[in-house]
């Protein structure tokens, strides 16, 4: 199996070189970087699958990092580190396709825990045949777990972040129930909500905005002190419609 390769963004010099030592000593390999020229310099030079990502940053921002990432490597993961009250920044920073993000301070074994949560959602299983894959079809959308991959009715790649796929997979494995923040939360994230936490509503309504369900609500119902429903009928290769 490859060692993940992860690199560390911060300004702190003891910070990454903790984390550096830490999550090498986890069985990652570490790139490091102060700033946003040398954060560039490693994507450029390394094979990374995954960036820990300040959003202050001395000359730029952690987010506009994020965003070009996400625009030029879709397939590298991304997790923020946020000062506890950059709100704002985090719900930015999950429109523009984050995976995850960590509130300082933190503690390095959390980090370790959600990187490798995150990096098991991307990495899809075996791509088996197409006759055996398991496929999901709602609505003429048509999702397969196996290539994460979702095509609209017109046959078109819809493209989602990771964390977006498995919110829509969260709910195609559970048609008809009403699940709440907490819930979504914890299969999402392995966490319990905070009351302030809007990343579920924010992963939310970017995926309804890609699906075309703005405003329309024929896939998604919201309960009131419920959560979320998923209304529309799914069906699946090789089972019974649920």
């Amino acid at each position: 199996m490859t060692t993940p390769n992860i690199l560390v963004v911060d300004d702190d010099p003891e910070i990454c070189r903790l984390l550096g030592k830490y999550l090498d000593g986890q069985g990652f390999r570490c790139q490091l970087a102060a700033n946003r020229r040398q954060c560039q310099q490693r994507l450029a030079d390394f094979r990374v699958d995954l960036v820990v990502l300040d959003v202050m940053l001395p000359d730029g921002s952690g987010l506009d990092i994020c965003r070009e990432i996400k625009d030029e490597r879709p397939d590298v993961a991304v997790i923020l580190l946020t000062a506890l009250k950059e709100d704002v920044d985090r719900i930015i920073g999950l429109e523009l396709g984050a995976d995850d993000y960590l509130g300082k301070p933190f503690n390095p074994r959390e980090l370790a825990a959600r990187i490798r949560a995150v990096l098991r959602r991307g990495n899809a299983s075996p791509v088996r045949d197409d006759s055996e894959a398991m496929i999901f079809a709602f609505e003429g959308f048509v999702a397969v777990p196996e290539r994460r991959n979702l095509t609209d009715p017109a046959g078109q790649e819809v493209v989602l972040t990771g964390g977006e796929f498995d919110l829509l997979m969260i709910f195609l494995e559970r048609p008809g129930r009403v699940l709440s923040r907490d819930v979504l939360m914890d299969l999402l994230h392995g966490r319990t909500a905070d009351p302030y936490d809007r990343s579920i509503d924010v992963t939310m309504s970017r995926l309804r905005r890609k699906l075309n369900d703005n405003g329309v609500f024929r896939l998604f119902k919201t309960v009131r002190n419920g959560g979320y429903q998923f209304a529309a009928r799914v069906e699946r290769q090789g089972e019974a419609s649920a």
